[in-house]
């Protein structure tokens, strides 16, 4: 989600990696659960209600910090547009994705989001292109394309609404990043993580709720346990532990400590649901990688 962050220092403390390390594996580990939990409940049901019960805790936890809940009049324009980008596109496109994709795949696809960033911010920061932002492009055009033929054509044309939408809810979230960049939410961190999850999530729960059957009496215990892991771990202990880790380290040292999130989510997914780990899904954790690296680094 795109929110103001603490000012980083400069001194990289082990707590602050300890921090980043938790922000890694509950996100990491939240891409085998979410395709898990889609076979036991519809994709909008979930993200929503999963997303709305998150935000109503971490608007507790701002509370209990003392956060104000207030937003000024004149916050609400780019709130709502933020919430659009970074929280409704990403959720029902990321959870519809996964109906296609592993999620091994769909984690790697997703997380191409800082190559797409470096792009944009030339039309709408003016910061212009550089050779290391090309070379990333092209990293994760060659990502892409290891996941497009790693199992033949026709398993890359079932495959290809998945990637259409994971790379269309990547490429809307680099855009609330810039925007945000350019218009940022002064807010509080925990006040603008809940408003901006509370809002985009809430209108997913609402249609999935008029459109899809839901049938949380079938729902298994570890599927239970599972949602509750999607609800309290992804959205609430990951940003507090995200939080703690830009107030302890460099952000630059931050954003590159996420590709972790990836690699946990391939390698989670290849042991947990017996995805599929051969020369094409490692040739596209390479060059994904190598891509998001040059990116931060441009």
């Amino acid at each position: 989600m795109t929110m103001q962050t603490p000012r980083a220092r400069t001194l990289i403390t082990p707590a602050g990696l300890m921090f980043l390390a938790i922000t890694s594996l509950g996100w990491g580990f939240n891409w085998p659960v979410t395709k898990y939990l889609l076979g036991e409940l519809p994709p909008l049901t979930l993200r929503g209600v999963t997303g709305v019960i998150g935000a109503s805790l971490l608007a507790a936890l701002a509370a209990m910090r003392g956060q104000s809940l207030k937003v000024p009049r004149a916050l609400w324009p780019r709130l709502m547009l933020a919430a659009l980008l970074n929280v409704t596109g990403w959720m029902v496109l990321m959870g519809l994705a996964l109906l296609w994709l592993p999620a091994s795949e769909a984690a790697l696809i997703a997380y191409t989001m800082p190559v797409w960033a470096s792009v944009m911010a030339w039309p709408v920061l003016g910061e212009r292109p550089t050779v290391l932002r090309a070379i990333a492009l092209a990293m994760a055009f060659a990502g892409l394309a290891a996941i497009m033929g790693g199992n033949g054509i026709a398993a890359s044309e079932a495959k290809l609404p998945g990637i259409v939408m994971a790379l269309a809810g990547s490429v809307g979230f680099a855009l609330g990043t810039v925007l945000a960049k350019k218009l940022p939410l002064q807010l509080p961190p925990f006040t603008a993580a809940a408003w901006q999850i509370g809002l985009g999530c809430f209108p997913v729960a609402v249609v999935g709720f008029l459109l899809e059957t839901s049938h949380w009496d079938a729902v298994t215990p570890l599927g239970w346990l599972l949602v509750i892991y999607s609800t309290v771990v992804q959205f609430c202990v990951a940003y507090v532990a995200w939080f703690a880790a830009l107030a302890r380290l460099p952000a630059s040292v931050a954003a590159i400590g996420t590709m972790a999130v990836p690699v946990i989510g391939v390698v989670a997914s290849a042991a947990a649901l017996h995805e599929p780990l051969g020369p094409g899904q490692i040739a596209a954790l390479v060059f994904t990688l190598a891509g998001v690296v040059l990116a931060t680094r441009s």
